[in-house]
C-alpha cells in the first residue's frame, strides 16, 4: 500500500521505515531537506513541496501527517487545497481530540475523510511495533488496515487476557477502532495522563529509596531544621539500579516504563545528566480538564501533572511567598539549598 508521510522526525521516519521494510511505498516530505533526502537514500520516494508530495500520490491518497499539535493546523490549511474528494487525511501526533471533531467536519465539506490515530510507541516503535488508538469512519480505517497492521506489534509472544475468547478484534494485534472521530486521538489522551501518573509513581519511589540513608547523612540541630524521628532506621545505601532490575523479574509493578528506568540508573546511578525538568506536551492537561467536565476525580494524574509544573520552577513565586510569610511571622530565616535534594 502507498502512504504519504509529512514529519519525519524521531517517530515519522521510523514508521516510515517499518512501512517499507514490510514492502509499502513511502512518499514522504518534511521542512528538513536533509531528512527527506535520508529517507529517499533508503527507498523512500521524497518530495521538497507539498506540491511535489501530492503530486507523486496515487488516488485516492492516503496522507499521515506525524507532527507536533502546534503545527497541524497550519499544514491542513496548506494540504487541504491540494486534495481531493475521496483522499485520506491522518493526523498521527498528539493533537487535541476536539479539534479533531472540527476538522474533520470541515474536510468533511470537501469530501476528505478525516482519521485521527493516537500512536505510542516512541523512539522504540520502529523495533517493536506502534500500539495505535484510531477514530474515524469504519469504511475509511478499514482501508488503511494493511497500514495500521504493519505498524502494530502484531500478536507476538504475549498471551491472550484470561477468559478473553479468540475473536476478529484487532485490539491483540496492538491497534484498535475506538471510534468516530476524535475518538483515537481521547483515547491516547488518557493513555498519556496515565503515564504521567506512572512516571510520578516511580520516581517517588525511587527518590525515597534514593534518601534511604538520611540517618547517616549530618544535620542541623536548630529551630528551622526538623529533627529525623529515628536515624537509625534510615542508614541504607541502596542499589537503585539492582532494585529496578530485581522489579522488572515477577514483581505485581513490573513494567516497560520500568524496563527503561533500570536502563536509566545502569547508565548512571545519580542521573547527573538531568536537570530534572519535565516538561508536558497537552495531553496531561486534556486530559484533566475532560476528567473535570465529566465529574471524575482524578486525584493522581492531577498531582503528576502539577509536579512535572513544579519541576520547571513554575512553583518558585509560591515558594518564596512561602518564606517571606514564614520570616514575617517568626523570623524564619531560609536554610541552604541541599544540592540534588540529597
Amino acid at each position: 500500500m502507498q502512504l504519504g508521510m509529512i514529519g519525519l522526525g524521531r517517530m515519522g521516519a521510523n514508521m516510515c521505515r517499518r512501512l517499507m521494510q514490510a514492502g509499502h511505498e513511502c512518499v514522504v516530505h518534511d521542512l528538513y531537506p536533509e531528512a527527506v533526502a535520508s529517507l529517499a537514500a533508503e527507498g523512500a520516494v521524497g518530495a521538497l513541496s507539498l506540491a511535489e508530495f501530492v503530486a507523486r500520490l496515487e488516488r485516492p491518497r492516503n496522507v499521515w501527517m506525524m507532527l507536533p499539535a502546534a503545527a497541524v493546523e497550519q499544514t491542513i490549511a496548506l494540504i487541504a487545497p491540494l486534495l481531493e474528494s475521496g483522499d485520506v487525511l491522518i493526523d498521527g501526533g498528539n493533537s487535541h481530540y476536539r479539534d479533531d471533531i472540527r476538522r474533520a467536519q470541515q474536510l468533511g465539506l470537501a469530501g476528505i475523510h478525516y482519521v485521527d490515530v493516537g500512536t505510542s510507541g516512541g523512539v522504540w516503535g520502529l523495533e517493536h511495533g506502534y500500539c495505535l488508538m484510531v477514530g474515524g469512519e469504519q469504511p475509511v480505517t478499514q482501508h488503511l488496515d494493511p497500514v495500521f497492521r504493519t505498524l502494530a506489534p502484531g500478536v507476538g509472544d504475549l498471551p491472550r487476557s484470561a477468559g478473553a475468547a479468540a475473536t476478529a478484534s484487532t485490539a491483540e494485534h496492538g491497534y484498535l477502532h475506538c471510534g468516530g472521530n476524535g475518538a483515537g486521538h481521547f483515547v491516547k489522551m488518557i493513555h498519556n495522563g496515565i503515564e504521567y501518573g506512572l512516571m510520578a509513581a516511580y520516581a517517588e519511589g525511587f527518590n525515597i529509596l534514593h534518601h534511604a540513608n538520611n540517618g547517616s547523612v549530618g544535620r542541623k540541630v536548630d529551630a528551622e531544621t526538623a529533627p529525623l524521628d529515628d536515624p537509625q532506621a534510615y542508614q541504607y545505601d541502596f542499589d537503585l539500579a539492582g532494585i529496578a532490575e530485581v522489579w522488572r523479574r515477577g514483581s505485581v509493578i513490573r513494567s516497560w516504563l520500568l524496563d527503561l528506568t533500570a536502563q536509566a540508573l545502569l547508565r548512571d546511578a545519580e542521573l547527573a545528566g538531568f536537570r530534572g525538568r519535565v516538561s508536558d506536551s497537552g495531553e496531561g492537561r486534556w486530559a484533566l480538564k475532560a476528567a473535570i467536565d465529566t465529574s471524575v476525580p482524578a486525584p493522581v494524574l492531577s498531582a503528576a501533572l502539577f509536579e512535572r509544573f513544579g519541576s520547571r520552577g513554575e512553583s518558585g513565586f509560591a515558594d518564596k511567598l512561602l518564606s517571606a510569610m514564614r520570616n514575617e511571622f517568626g523570623g524564619h530565616a531560609e536554610q541552604a539549598h541541599r544540592p540534588g535534594g540529597t
